[in-house]
C-alpha cells in the first residue's frame, strides 16, 4: 500500500515538530543551568561578573559545560536555596569557584 500525500505530509509535519520539541528543550535546559550557575558562582562567593569577563572566558567554558552536565541538579537547587548546609563539595566546579574566588576577589554585596 502506497503512503498518500496527506501521510507524507502528515509524517513530515510529525518530524518537524519532534525537532522543534527537542530544540526548544535543549534551549531551555541549557537556559536554566547557566542561571543556576550564576547563581551558584554568587553563592560561592565569586563576582558573577567573572563569568562575563573575557580574562577568564576559557575558564567560564569548561564551568559551563560541567554545570550543563552536572548530575546534581536537585541537591544544587536546595542547597542555593539554603536548604543543604555545607559547602559545596557536590559540585563539580566547587575547586574552580574557590580558586576564582581567592584569584579575582569576593562578590560585591
Amino acid at each position: 500500500m502506497n503512503p498518500t500525500s496527506f501521510e507524507i505530509g502528515l509524517a513530515v509535519i510529525m518530524v518537524a515538530v519532534s525537532i522543534a520539541l527537542v530544540v526548544w528543550f535543549a534551549r531551555d535546559m541549557a537556559a536554566i543551568s547557566g542561571r543556576r550557575m550564576m547563581k551558584m558562582l554568587a553563592r560561592a562567593g565569586v563576582n558573577p561578573e567573572v563569568a562575563r569577563s573575557g580574562d577568564t572566558e576559557a575558564i567560564m567554558k569548561g564551568v559551563r559545560s560541567r554545570c550543563r552536565k552536572c548530575q546534581s541538579e536537585a541537591l544544587c537547587d536546595r542547597w542555593l536555596v539554603g536548604k543543604v548546609e555545607g559547602a559545596n563539595d557536590f559540585c563539580p566546579n566547587a575547586q574552580i569557584f574557590r580558586s576564582l574566588t581567592r584569584s579575582v576577589g569576593h562578590a560585591v554585596a
